[in-house]
């Protein structure tokens, strides 16, 4: 009996021991196995990253590489002397450089004056304008500022020939939510000539350069010509306009609301632009974002939005904006709730 006991006993221990044997050996094969599959997975999001990394940095050297094919065609036809350019055209070179507080044509008001805090300096260049030019020019508080749309991707199309150059006759109103209109009916910037004209208060005249405000020009525009406001003539009393630009508020966003911490975030960022900038301190610049979100700047327009001021690193899932103003890229999100 005690002997049969003993063989019983061994038999379970064996069985126990088979048990736990081929559990282990099961569990080895799942650990083998999940961890083959979490590196294949691993290994395919690899590639997936390097995959979006290369198409994105194609996609940036072919716009990249667009945009010089482009400067350079501009250079080479401003170069070119042929006698048919020459017959055919006035050729103008720019006396001044706008210097702006708007970096990026995003966020650049659409009309002169809408933004009091809109700071730039005309910067003229002396062999063509020297300062004598200017005297006189701050007895006036306003001037005319005659430009040319420096940003445009279709320049070419000014020096092919008038039979096969084509432009848009029609462009998309943002007062009328992308109604079209006759581009000579409007301000926008795709012209036949892309030559812009604007006005501006006069700040202040210092040798060869002039400071402005109320400006709705980007950084680095080139500036033909400037003349003095006068509002004898200049202002005309009964001007008649379409009904879509009678009313002033179409474009006005009803409140701008700062994202906690902004205020403590601007200044810890002011003392990296302080120098270089056009504003004298965190709340005067403040007052300029407030001011120039007051109006929508988005591409298309719907209905006005409001605009909610975000520090960087933080993430909202409402349609997401960037701003480039005075050497500051500001990130901003719009109420989709409201419309």
């Amino acid at each position: 009996m005690a002997a049969s006991s003993e063989t019983s006993a061994l038999s379970k221990w064996g069985v126990i021991s088979i048990t736990l044997a081929t559990l282990s050996v099961s569990t080895a094969i799942s650990v083998y196995l999940w961890t083959k599959k979490s590196r294949q997975v691993e290994l395919e999001l690899k590639q997936l990253e390097l995959s979006l990394k290369v198409s994105v940095d194609k996609c940036a050297a072919e716009r990249q590489g667009r945009i010089r094919a482009q400067q350079d065609l501009r250079k080479a036809l401003l170069n070119s002397k042929s006698e048919k350019l020459e017959l055919a055209s006035y050729p103008m070179s720019p006396i001044a450089t706008i210097q702006s507080c708007f970096s990026t044509r995003n966020g650049t008001p659409r009309q002169p004056l809408l933004v009091p805090l809109a700071r730039a300096t005309l910067i003229f260049d002396s062999a063509q304008a020297p300062p004598a030019s200017l005297e006189g020019l701050e007895e006036y508080s306003h001037c005319w500022i005659l430009y040319v749309f420096h940003l445009n991707t279709d320049l070419e199309k000014l020096w092919k020939h008038p039979s096969r150059s084509k432009f848009k006759a029609k462009v998309r109103v943002p007062r009328l939510k992308g109604e079209k209109k006759g581009v000579f009916a409007t301000r926008s910037p795709h012209r036949p000539c892309p030559i812009g004209l604007t006005v501006a208060k006069v700040e202040a005249v210092k040798g060869n350069m002039v400071q402005l405000s109320g400006v709705d020009l980007v950084d680095g525009t080139p500036v033909l010509d400037i003349k003095p406001y006068l509002p004898y003539c200049d202002s005309i009393q009964g001007a008649k306009v379409p009904k879509w630009v009678e009313v002033d508020d179409l474009l006005a966003v009803a409140s701008v609301n700062f994202a906690n911490g902004f205020s403590t975030s601007l200044a810890d960022c002011w003392t990296a632009i302080e120098k270089k900038s056009l504003y004298g301190s965190p709340t005067e610049f403040k007052t300029l974002i407030r001011q120039v979100l007051s109006w929508d700047i988005r591409k298309e327009i719907s209905n006005p939005q409001l605009y909610v001021i975000q520090h960087q690193g933080k993430h909202c899932q409402q349609s997401y904006m960037k701003s480039n103003l005075d050497h500051l890229v500001i990130n901003l999100h719009r109420d989709i709730e409201r419309n």
